[in-house]
Order: structure tokens, then sequence, then C-alpha cells
């Protein structure tokens, strides 16, 4: 049998040695969508930091494909990023930053490297913006930026912290369409979120964590989880979307 893309096997982490959280237990399966909930302090980010290999577990295991994981084959995109915006560099040499694992020491991106980079920037929509410089882009053009940074290496898993906080809620669903998409294309997505109350579209199963793990196979949060994370019950203002890519007046620009 194919080992997954990730297996976690009582894995604790934390800094220093103090726990954030301990003995999880988790497979992230071949063409999943799984979208990770939970309060803040729960342990979320320092869980894609250690299977990221960012920091060290303090007890368990992670494996990548049955083993240790190899350059490029996870893409990431950070809750906060190091560019700053007012930096004259453009989109496509953003996107290129992806691929410098594979580039090495070698002072310039080759022919292959700098397809690669359009083909990412195609697949969120954004390869017209290819010139432009960051400074001059929109927040859900520049979140876009930074997913086809990730993708730039051809990942088979693509991680993500938060990838539409502070996005308007029309860039929010265009972002999910477009995560769909990706996962469509067979990319196995994990993603953090802290907006419960609009779980991407797309996703297939939801975990919530708070410093332990509690996870349902479906796209659905349980008051299981709702206890375990949240202790109390939030109240939502939910409007289902009617299935099929968002109409709105950006996305009918830009269908991806």
């Amino acid at each position: 049998m194919d080992k997954p893309p990730i297996r976690i096997k009582g894995l604790s982490g934390g800094y220093e040695g103090t726990l954030i959280f301990e003995g999880l237990d988790l497979d992230l399966k071949h063409g999943d969508f799984l979208a990770i909930v939970g309060p803040n302090g729960g342990g979320k980010t320092t869980l894609f930091k250690t299977i990221l290999a960012l920091i060290p577990p303090i007890s368990g295991t992670v494996e990548i494909f049955g083993g240790a994981a190899q350059a490029g084959t996870i893409g990431y995109v950070p809750q906060s990023n190091s560019i700053d915006k007012k930096y004259p560099i453009s989109v496509e040499d953003v996107v290129l930053m992806g691929l410098r694992v594979k580039k090495g020491l070698r002072p310039y991106y080759n022919k292959d490297e700098k397809h690669a980079a359009l083909k990412a920037m195609e697949s969120v929509g954004i390869s017209d913006l290819k010139d432009m410089s960051v400074s001059e882009l929109s927040g859900g053009q520049f979140q876009r930026a930074m997913i086809a940074r990730a993708l730039a290496p051809s990942p088979k898993i693509l991680m993500l912290d938060e990838p539409t906080a502070s996005l308007d809620p029309g860039i929010k669903d265009c972002t999910h369409d477009i995560l769909r998409d990706i996962n469509a294309d067979g990319v196995a997505v994990m993603m953090i979120t802290h907006d419960i109350g609009n779980i991407p579209h797309g996703v297939k199963r939801i975990a919530c964590m708070n410093r332990g793990i509690i996870i349902n196979d479906s796209p659905e949060i349980t008051d299981e989880m709702l206890s375990f994370g949240f202790h109390c019950h939030p109240e939502f203002l939910r409007y289902k979307r009617p299935p099929g890519p968002c109409n709105c007046s950006i996305c009918e620009e830009d269908p991806r």
C-alpha cells in the first residue's frame, strides 16, 4: 500500500522543551484537503513547523511518503512572510524564489525553472501580473503570488497557514476556488484557518486542534470539536453558496 503523504505518530512539539501539543496521530491522505481549526495557542502553527522540520519534535515521528521530506515535496505558504512589499521586486521574481531548492548555488534560473514559475502563476491566475512590482498588488493578488511561489517546484503536498486571513470575503472565496482546483489536480492540501464560519468549500476533512487533535472524516465541524477547541458554541451567520465556481466580478474576469 502506498505511504500517505504525511504520517504523524505520537507527535509532541513545542519550544525549548515546553510542550505546545502532545501525542498527535494524524495521516494526510492521498488527494486529501484537510482544514485544521482551533483556538490561538492551540499548536496549529507549531505543528506545521514541526512537520516542515523548522523545529525539532520533542517526541514522536513525522514521515513524508514514508521517510524524510525531499526538497520540493512540500510547498508552504506561511501565515506571515518576510517579503517587504516596498522592495522593488517583480511577481515573477517572488515566484522564482520557490525554486531556490532546485537552483542550488547556480546564480541564475534556467529556462525550465522560469517555465515552472510561469506555470505556477497561470495556475493561480496571475501570469499577466508577472512583471508587476509586488508593491502594486492588492492583498488577494499578493496572496496568490505566495501560493504560486509554493507551487513552483511542483510539490505533492501544499501546506498553508491562514491563507485567507485579512482578505475580504469575496476574495476569500476566490482563493478557496484556487485551492480546490489545486487539490483536484492531485496535490494533497493541509491548511490552518481560524475562520470556522468560512471553511473552504473544497475541504474534504476537518480537524480541530487544541494541544491535542480531533479529526472528522467529513467536511463538518462537530459539537465535540466546538467543545474541545472553543469550550462554548459560537454563533454563526452562514450562507451556503451554490455549488460551482464563484461568480463575483473578479472571478468572472479570471475564472481561476
